[in-house]
């Protein structure tokens, strides 16, 4: 019979699925949930209106807490977060960082860092010819 009070107080953290989108250009974040349902989506320039602020790491946090007011209002304290530069970026944009970072901060519960930057293997033919472009 104890065991059954145990679990009644141990309530099960809700998960979600953080997509950042992180270009030298702009910052996109797409919480779902857990099936892949939009919870929520917010963007560089829902925050700012000057296009040279959107991929700023100072814009990204006000992006960071604007996503954790919605997934708070669920309930949502765990997030598994994956992040995607450009296609063949090596590295993603300068506010990915500081997303994750106050994330932490607001209190949820980070169980999983993905990168899911797409990578071409082979693909169509470079432009330029046979002895490649000259500049």
């Amino acid at each position: 019979m104890p065991k059954e009070n145990i679990d009644k107080n141990k309530k099960k953290d809700i998960e979600a699925v953080l997509n950042i989108y992180s270009s030298f250009n702009n910052t996109i974040v797409h919480a779902t949930d857990m099936s892949g349902r939009t919870i929520a989506k917010i963007t560089g320039g829902m925050i700012t209106k000057h296009d040279r602020l959107k991929a700023n790491p100072t814009i990204a946090m006000f992006i960071a807490k604007r996503v954790a007011e919605n997934l708070k209002e669920l309930g949502i304290k765990s997030l598994y977060v994956r992040i995607r530069a450009k296609t063949r970026n090596p590295t993603p944009g300068p506010g990915t960082h500081s997303i994750i970072k106050s994330l932490s901060r607001e209190g949820f519960k980070i169980l999983n860092i993905l990168d899911t930057t797409r990578i071409p293997r082979g693909g169509p033919k470079k432009k330029g010819g046979r002895r490649g472009r000259r500049v």
